[in-house]
């Protein structure tokens, strides 16, 4: 090694989820003690593909596009209220830094926080090993957050979570699924993490030198994955013909998870319902049978199924779900009279472990127009529409 050059400049640079950069320039040495002066570290933040047909790649189990499932669509007041139907860009982040010395797989003893704006972090680096872990900041659009981060329980593994809401949820969830409070759906949430980050003070760990840049590169390992599953929900009306005139604006989809651990995008075992919105629609046709019917459908943020890191699953076969999924919607009725409808929808969350399309046809022919608000509810099967009659408490 010539002695008379080191190492002044690094840059990790993490690149279309694939590739992590280390770059190097050199300068004269100085004394010893100095060695570490003025080297940096440049954190890139990778680009995330954010197109739910890319993501949504259910090459099994999906027999069509959800694009054809969806009969609801996404219109301009959807946006509005609910935001963009599928993942968006983040624009800040959280980075934690943890330096593990000359040792690797060490358990964490310090952290170096980081906020920045933007996707780039520079700041002075040790020789030795780090592991980063990375999300992305959260601004809610009503200004109240529903992810809160636990990061002081330990170092060495980050946690978020959702809040409770204020609104008890229905009884047929409380007793049939244990679910005694509805909860907020987190906001849109990504994370990566990469361990045993090697920042060497010997050139030859490099692979390979620009004479254009002078600078010394080393190709890293960094995946970043989105720690929130998106969920499209609709109930198709069939021969409605105006007996069901709206919906109250509120469901709930049980059975999700209530945290997610960000180190290993594993969903946490605490079950609960999420609480989102829905609208009403009318006359919508259904792409496949050209059939006009009226939609309620919303759009559900979720940490997806217990116990399961979603994107790491290859196939519904390898899902582990021990719990059952419901959706609730209360519905409005041309009498003024309201009720709510639970539907069983587990076996499709199942198959759409990672985000998807939730489907409910229900023919309003089999349905009873309620006298009093909250007055009956049933389980509708999806294509046979059978009901199950549910006692309510008044």
């Amino acid at each position: 090694m010539d002695y008379k050059r080191i190492m002044k400049l690094a840059v990790i640079m993490a690149v279309a989820l694939q590739s992590v950069l280390v770059c190097f320039t050199s300068c004269e040495r100085v004394p010893p003690l100095h060695l570490h002066r003025d080297r940096h570290v440049e954190v890139v933040m990778p680009i995330v593909n954010l197109d739910l047909s890319v993501y949504w790649d259910y090459y099994v189990e999906l027999e069509e596009d959800w694009r054809a499932q969806w009969t609801y669509g996404w219109d301009d007041t959807d946006r509005k209220l609910f935001g963009e139907i599928g993942y968006t860009m983040p624009e800040e982040f959280e980075i934690r830094r943890y330096y593990l010395g000359y040792e690797t797989n060490k358990k964490h003893n310090t952290v170096d926080k980081f906020h920045i704006v933007g996707n780039r972090l520079r700041t002075v680096y040790d020789f030795g090993y780090y592991d980063i872990l990375a999300w992305n900041d959260i601004y809610a659009p009503e200004g109240i957050q529903s992810v809160v981060i636990d990061e002081e329980t330990s170092l060495d593994e980050v946690t978020a979570f959702t809040n409770s809401t204020l609104s008890p949820a229905i009884k047929e969830l409380r007793v049939k699924s244990k679910y005694p409070n509805s909860f907020y759906q987190p906001e849109e949430f990504f994370a990566g993490y990469e361990r045993n980050i090697y920042v060497s003070d010997n050139f030859e760990d490099y692979d390979y030198f620009d004479e254009a840049t002078n600078t010394y590169y080393k190709n890293l390992t960094m995946e970043i994955h989105p720690l929130t599953y998106i969920y499209l929900t609709q109930v198709r009306l069939h021969n409605n013909r105006g007996r069901i005139d709206g919906v109250a604006g509120e469901a709930n989809l049980s059975g999700m998870a209530r945290s997610v651990t960000l180190n290993n995008g594993m969903a946490g075992s605490d079950a609960i319902s999420v609480h989102y919105n829905v609208r009403f629609k009318r006359s919508c046709r259904i792409q496949n049978t050209g059939e006009m019917v009226d939609v309620a459908g919303g759009r559900c943020l979720t940490f997806g199924i217990p116990n399961q890191n979603s994107s790491r699953v290859m196939r519904a076969s390898e899902v582990k779900d021990d719990v059952r999924h419901y959706m609730d919607v209360n519905f409005i009725f041309n009498n003024g009279k309201d009720s709510t409808f639970v539907f069983d929808v587990t076996d499709q969350v199942r198959k759409f472990y990672k985000g998807g399309v939730l489907t409910v046809d229900l023919d309003v022919d089999s349905v009873k127009i309620p006298t009093i608000s909250h007055g009956s509810g049933f389980n509708a099967e999806v294509e046979d529409y059978e009901m199950e009659e549910i006692e309510f408490e008044m």
